[in-house]
């Protein structure tokens, strides 16, 4: 199941190296390394057997490079997964009995710690040579754009400029916009997603659950104006699909019936357009994860099968 994770996750590291280059191969290895050796001491540590072959460390280094903004400081990546092997599995008793999602874990420590340095202003690099990276995020436009409005300030040109070339479908589907090393490229994410689901790595109903409650509660957040994103937009964006098929399908952290499942994703969905909108970050899919991981045992009361020939 490991593997076919990191099969479905080729595309998306291929598209994040070309959009973002070097820094993305670095990121990303320097996050795998430092999990796999979090790893390998603590189990010493414990005297446990070595679980190494098992590339779950592996995919929670992944998952968090593929999160973090492009030119994120190298004890950040450290830190950041220490926090998500030690903290995230380990502490929990390790593989299998965790209850969070250890990348997202690991990712929620280093932006409270370092917020500064992994706000929306970290992924603007004016002087940088990757044309992406000298322009804010598609979200971080969208929720400055709706924060004026509500506040009856007056649009800046430069907001209103950005925003209509955030809105640009192709660039969002294709990957040529700014954000995480991992959010960019949708094509990339619903291949590697459909891939997953199609070997049985991820379970479809959470991804389904995630899409749908994530486009009906943005189209009426459209139709209230408190977005100036469309619903479909708002899918694209960001690390929607990511959270949606790599990272909510976990099957540790998820609940385990079908119904519990899509339930599951329905949370993901809700929680990540509220948390766009209301809150003020621009990007809600880390917390939505977090919260919808510390409901699964009572999703999983809620939605308990019935046995065959039970009346």
């Amino acid at each position: 199941m490991m593997v076919d994770v990191l099969v479905g996750l080729l595309p998306v590291m291929v598209m994040a190296v070309v959009v973002f280059r070097w820094s993305a191969v670095v990121e990303v290895g320097l996050c795998v390394l430092a999990c796999l050796a979090s790893e390998w001491l603590l189990n010493l540590v414990q005297k446990k057997p070595q679980t190494l072959g098992d590339f779950s460390a592996v995919v929670t280094g992944l998952l968090l490079g593929l999160s973090l903004p492009s030119g994120s400081s190298w004890y950040i990546c450290v830190i950041g997964s220490v926090v998500a092997i030690g903290i995230g599995k380990a502490a929990f008793g390790g593989l299998g009995m965790n209850l969070f999602n250890p990348a997202m874990v690991g990712r929620a420590f280093v932006m409270l710690s370092f917020a500064s340095q992994l706000g929306a202003s970290a992924y603007v690099v004016t002087d940088s040579d990757v044309t992406v990276l000298s322009q804010a995020t598609p979200l971080t436009i969208a929720k400055q754009y709706a924060s004026d409005l509500a506040a009856g300030r007056e649009v800046a040109g430069n907001v209103e400029h950005q925003l209509q070339a955030a809105e640009k479908f192709w660039p969002l589907f294709i990957g040529q916009v700014n954000g995480s090393l991992g959010e960019t490229s949708a094509i990339a994410l619903l291949l590697g997603g459909i891939y997953m689901c199609l070997r049985r790595a991820a379970a479809w109903q959470i991804p389904l659950g995630a899409l749908l409650a994530g486009f009906v509660c943005a189209a009426l957040a459209r139709w209230t104006d408190l977005t100036p994103f469309t619903a479909l937009r708002h899918l694209i964006s960001g690390s929607f699909l990511l959270g949606a098929f790599f990272i909510a399908t976990d099957p540790v952290t998820s609940p385990i019936s079908s119904l519990g499942k899509f339930i599951f994703g329905l949370g993901v969905g809700i929680f990540t357009v509220l948390i766009r909108l209301f809150s003020g970050y621009p990007e809600g899919v880390m917390f939505a994860v977090l919260l919808m991981n510390a409901a699964v045992p009572l999703i999983d009361r809620w939605a308990v099968p019935k046995p065959m020939g039970a009346g």
